[in-house]
């Protein structure tokens, strides 16, 4: 399969000129575990031109259960371990890895990305992320999440627009330390919220 019927592949579905859209974009996602990971999927199964990963860890047997991994990549970092997916889901998606702890000293990493996807599973880290980006990059999207823990109904996953450039997805209220843990289904939820969110971006649909 050539780059150009895979566009066109693409274009078929979409439309040439939200495909051309999809194709030139840039977004960063920011954590590769339950929600990083299905939100990574989910753009490079539409086309978006360039994903920048970021994420630290390894990918551990405790992950499989709700992240986009498999057996196979057991002890892979979550980085080269998403890049071989999305490799065999999208294979001319220009991906980027760095494989570090995203801090307040390396927000530059993100600076040539027009949409951020924070999709960390600390509330300090993602308090950091947002509060960063809106200090330095203020003229970026930031989609971010809050809440998706345990087995409540999933028509409490939404997606809300606060401000001009920042989404947050979920319910907003869950926690997982106090429902004991994460399910496959409700975090997909709220990923597939943050993935539309940024196909909406990207297609120049900012109203919630």
């Amino acid at each position: 399969m050539t780059k150009e019927e895979w566009y066109n592949a693409l274009a078929i579905r979409h439309g040439t000129d939200l495909q051309q859209k999809f194709s030139s974009a840039s977004v960063a996602l920011c954590g590769l575990g339950g929600l990083g990971s299905n939100v990574a999927v989910s753009l490079a199964r539409a086309g978006v031109g360039t994903l920048r990963l970021i994420d630290f860890d390894k990918v551990d047997i405790s992950n499989l259960h709700r992240q986009q991994y498999t057996v196979s990549q057991l002890g892979m970092y979550k980085t080269e371990a998403m890049r071989q997916t999305i490799s065999a889901i999208s294979p001319y998606c220009n991906v980027m890895t760095h494989t570090v702890r995203l801090t307040e000293n390396n927000l530059s990493l993100l600076s040539d990305c027009e949409i951020i996807c924070e999709c960390f599973d600390n509330a300090v880290c993602k308090a950091m992320l947002v509060n960063g980006i809106s200090e330095h990059y203020p003229e970026k999207y930031i989609v971010s999440a809050s809440g998706m823990s345990g087995l409540h109904s999933s028509n409490a996953i939404l997606t809300k627009k606060l401000g001009k450039r920042l989404y947050i997805c979920g319910d907003g209220t869950s926690d997982v330390n106090t429902d004991g843990t994460l399910f496959a289904p409700r975090v997909m939820l709220c990923a597939a919220h943050q993935a539309n969110a940024v196909l909406r971006i990207i297609a120049g649909k900012f109203e919630v």
